[in-house]
C-alpha cells in the first residue's frame, strides 16, 4: 500500500457485512469511514472493534462514525461532506448499505410501500452516492487523484429468484446494472469499479431464516457446505480497494462458495 493512508467509506457499515468489511480494512491499514442510519450504539461497537484490528495489526488508522440515510437526497449530501470535512479526502466508496423486506411477502401480495423502501436504499441510495462520489472525484486534477474505486455490494438475489422477496430480487438486480454502468463510464478515469456478490451470508438480516438455511447448506444447496461470514467479503473488499485490479474494472466477484455455479 502507498505511504499515504487511503479513507473508504462503507456504507451501512454499523453491522453485518458492512462491519466485517470496514474491520478487515481497519486491520490492512487504512482509515474507515463508519456509516449508520439510525443505531449509534452500534457504530461506535464497529469503531472499537476497528481500532482494537487496527491495532493488533501494527497499524494506526483513523475511524469515525457518521449518521446518514442514503435513501435520502439531503442525508447523502451531508453523509459526503461530513466524511470529507473530517478525512480530507476518500480514494474508496464501498456500497453496503440496504434492507430487506420488514415481511417476505408473494410477489403477487407485495406492498407499493415495501417496494419503494428497497428501491429508495438498496438501488437508489447506493446509486446516487456514487454519483456523488465520482463526480467529486472527477473534480479532481487527474494527474494527482491516483487510483479511486467505486464497489458494490449485491447478491446471488441479483440473479436467483425468491418469489417471496420480489423487492429485494429486483433491486440488487438493478444495483448489478448500475456497477456496469459506473465501469463503463469511469473506464479511463483511473477508477476501478467492482461488484461483490454475496451468497447465503450469516448476519443479523439472514437469522430470521438461518434454520432454513442451515438445512439446505447441510444437504449440499452451497457446494462449500458452509455460511458465508461477512469477512468472506471484507477480504475481498480490501484485495479490490488495494488498487492491485486496476485493468479489471467492471468485475463480478462471487463470494458464495459456488453457489452461482448452475449444476445437473
Amino acid at each position: 500500500m502507498a505511504s499515504e493512508t487511503k479513507t473508504i467509506l462503507v456504507s451501512g457499515s454499523s453491522r453485518g457485512i458492512g462491519r466485517g468489511i470496514a474491520l478487515t480494512l481497519a486491520g490492512r491499514g487504512y482509515n474507515v469511514a463508519v456509516n449508520y442510519a439510525g443505531n449509534r450504539d452500534a457504530a461506535e461497537e464497529t469503531l472499537e472493534l476497528c481500532r482494537s484490528a487496527s491495532a493488533a495489526a501494527g497499524h494506526k488508522g483513523r475511524f469515525e462514525a457518521f449518521q446518514g440515510d442514503i435513501s435520502s437526497t439531503e442525508s447523502r449530501q451531508q453523509l459526503l461532506s461530513n466524511v470529507l470535512k473530517t478525512f480530507g479526502d476518500i480514494h474508496g466508496l464501498i456500497n453496503n448499505a440496504g434492507v430487506a423486506p420488514r415481511e417476505r411477502r408473494d410477489i403477487l401480495e407485495m406492498t407499493e410501500d415495501s417496494f419503494d423502501r428497497l428501491i429508495g436504499t438498496n438501488l437508489k441510495g447506493s446509486f446516487y452516492l456514487s454519483q456523488e462520489v465520482s463526480k467529486y472525484w472527477l473534480s479532481l486534477p487527474s494527474s494527482t487523484r491516483g487510483f479511486r474505486s467505486l464497489v458494490f455490494i449485491t447478491s446471488v438475489s441479483s440473479e436467483m429468484v425468491s418469489v417471496n422477496r420480489g423487492e429485494y430480487c429486483m433491486a440488487k438486480a438493478g444495483l448489478s446494472m448500475a456497477s456496469q454502468l459506473f465501469a463503463r463510464r469511469l473506464a479511463d478515469e483511473n477508477i476501478g469499479v467492482y461488484e461483490i456478490r454475496p451468497g447465503i451470508i450469516l448476519t443479523d438480516m439472514t437469522g430470521a431464516v438461518k434454520d432454513k438455511y442451515d438445512a439446505l447448506i447441510a444437504d449440499g444447496f452451497v457446494p462449500q457446505k458452509r455460511w458465508g461470514v461477512p469477512e468472506d467479503l471484507g477480504r475481498a473488499a480490501a484485495a479490490l480497494v488495494s488498487g492491485d485490479f486496476t485493468y479489471s474494472t467492471g468485475s463480478v466477484i462471487h463470494v458464495d462458495g459456488a453457489l452461482h455455479i448452475p449444476a445437473l
